[in-house]
């Protein structure tokens, strides 16, 4: 919880446009919590909670990998 105390704001700072460069690093903290999520819902044996944190990971890379990237948008 306190990770996503942190990052929330990040990413909406981010994504206002106040601090561009909070985006990415939003995004790639989104894909770690995604991942822990993930291993988390697989020791509890719930599907289709790894199927969600799944689309969100994926959704969140495609963020980080645009901001960071060569092409960076």
């Amino acid at each position: 919880m306190t990770v996503l105390g942190i990052a929330g704001p990040g990413g909406r700072t981010g994504a206002t446009g106040i601090a561009p460069v909070l985006t990415p690093l939003a995004a790639t903290g989104l894909v770690v919590v995604m991942v822990l999520a993930a291993i988390t819902h697989a020791r509890r044996k719930e599907p289709g909670a790894i199927a969600f944190n799944a689309v969100l990971l994926i959704l969140a890379a495609l963020v980080a990998w645009g901001r960071f990237g060569p092409y960076s948008f």
